[in-house]
């Protein structure tokens, strides 16, 4: 069984919100506190150290974080070189990856996960109807691999997973913990159905 000290936490927080009017949308009030500190709740307390993956506003994320990483190389390539750039940063054999826009991920996530991998090197979490290829845990020695398929243009991570030995971790019974917000309408909605009011601007 994997370790809370074999465990990194990455919060993927590095595209250009282009959804939200180009906001960067970890930083974006949900329920009172920035989308990217509800996230790291789900992390704190089971990975060894928590990063955050951020292309802009990094001070404003450094005190959210244990560190805050950049793209390995940039132009907004998107989430699959957000997770090279944490398989590269960890210091750790297992590299979590969440994105920042999922305020109600399971308590548990963490846990389900690693029982989910089995003897795989990438575990992926899959509520039924689909995957969510960036609620993930992935090996960090598959790093130079990923370096290479990027190298050569790769963009899509479900075609680099299925380059490895990777598990499909059922998370049917609360799908909804999975929605993720790109509008202001679904994060109101969402904070409504969690019972919870925006603040007052």
């Amino acid at each position: 069984m994997i370790t809370q000290d074999e465990l990194t936490g990455m919060i993927l927080a590095g595209g250009q919100g282009r959804r939200m009017g180009g906001r960067d949308k970890g930083l974006v009030t949900f329920a009172g506190r920035p989308l990217v500190a509800h996230v790291r709740q789900r992390l704190e307390g089971r990975v060894r150290e928590v990063l955050i993956n951020a292309n802009r506003h990094l001070d404003d994320y450094r005190p959210l974080a244990d560190r805050v990483i950049v793209d390995a190389e940039t132009g907004y390539q998107g989430p699959l070189m957000g997770i090279y750039s944490g398989l590269r940063a960890a210091t750790t054999p297992w590299l979590l990856v969440v994105p920042c826009d999922t305020p109600a991920l399971p308590a548990d996530l963490v846990e389900r996960l690693v029982a989910g991998l089995g003897d795989g090197d990438i575990a992926v979490a899959d509520d039924g109807e689909r995957l969510h290829p960036v609620v993930a845990l992935i090996r960090t020695s598959l790093a130079d691999d990923l370096a290479a398929a990027l190298a050569a243009g790769e963009r899509k991570i479900d075609r680099w997973y299925a380059r490895h030995a990777w598990r499909r971790v059922d998370v049917s019974d609360c799908p909804e913990a999975f929605a993720n917000l790109n509008t202001d309408d679904e994060k109101r909605r969402l904070e409504t159905a969690l019972g919870k009011e925006s603040p007052t601007p």
